[in-house]
């Protein structure tokens, strides 16, 4: 079950990769690697499937292309079909990565800094969108990678829209107790071998993202500054049950921001709503798609 409020604004070098067994190849995708701030990244490409078929030209001359950025513990696998999905409902290309130290990527060799996501949103997106010549997309982000959306909103206003999946604009208690716990479970569970699905390296995943979550430094990790700034339109979905974050996050976005917020309220619902509440985010976000497209 969901539930719907919308809020005014204020004012308002590529190379084919088979490195890893996990990777999934689909028809109408090219998956390549593309070199970023020195680094080597995974990209796939996922074009629309309209009715003559899939593949680049298969897409509307007008479609905004769409960019996923996922969560801490996120990779190009790890949105499973979920982005294939989006494609298909929205007639949009997807352009889907795994970041720096992530999924298939470069594996992380240095402890990630207290700036890591002004970092991304600064300095790897800007480049990344660059090579890959996307000037105007809808960002859709999840968790980590949604406050990587909302940083880059805020300084480049080359952005069509942006879909926040769990987003965090500053640190909660809540969050840090759930990134502990998290630590214990990789700890004493099968999670390394659950994580390695999706990552060449699981333990330089996880610890990349845990001790920078955990640090003491990063208590004081805050964005609410770009959100004034930010003036395209913003889709918000949070579930109700979310151990990472609460509706402070959401109601922070939709209080501050420049331009108009909907915010999706999901009950029955945690952390990766696309998996909790599939049908209801690719709904949402389909329509949100075809508006601002």
């Amino acid at each position: 079950m969901a539930k719907t409020s919308t809020f005014p604004g204020n004012s308002r070098d590529i190379l084919q990769t088979n490195r890893a067994s996990h990777k999934v190849q689909r028809s109408g995708a090219d998956t390549f690697e593309i070199t970023v701030q020195g680094h080597q990244l995974e990209v796939q490409r996922i074009h629309s499937c309209e009715p003559q078929g899939c593949g680049p030209q298969s897409s509307g001359p007008h479609a905004a292309e769409l960019v996923f950025l996922h969560e801490g513990l996120g990779s190009i696998s790890h949105w499973k079909n979920f982005p294939a999905r989006v494609a298909a409902a929205t007639g949009s290309p997807v352009v889907v990565y795994s970041r720096y130290g992530s999924g298939n990527s470069d594996l992380l060799e240095e402890p990630r800094p207290v700036t890591f996501m002004h970092d991304e949103a600064l300095k790897a997106l800007p480049e990344l969108l660059a090579k890959l010549n996307l000037e105007t997309p809808i960002l859709i982000g999840h968790s980590d990678g949604a406050s990587i959306a909302l940083i880059y909103a805020g300084v480049h206003n080359r952005v069509r829209g942006l879909v926040l999946l769990a987003p965090h604009v500053f640190v909660e208690d809540l969050s840090i107790k759930s990134i502990a716990e998290a630590k214990v479970k990789f700890e004493t569970t099968d999670l390394p071998e659950k994580l390695a699905r999706h990552h060449r390296d699981a333990a330089r995943t996880f610890w990349g993202w845990n001790n920078v979550w955990l640090h003491p430094d990063f208590r004081r990790w805050n964005i609410e500054e770009y959100l004034p700034r930010i003036t395209c339109p913003i889709l918000v979905i949070q579930g109700l049950d979310d151990k990472y974050g609460t509706m402070a996050q959401p109601e922070a976005i939709a209080r501050q921001s420049g331009g108009p917020v909907e915010l999706l309220r999901l009950v029955d619902c945690g952390h990766s709503a696309h998996r909790d509440q599939p049908e209801a985010v690719l709904e949402r976000i389909a329509q949100f798609v075809s508006v601002h497209r």
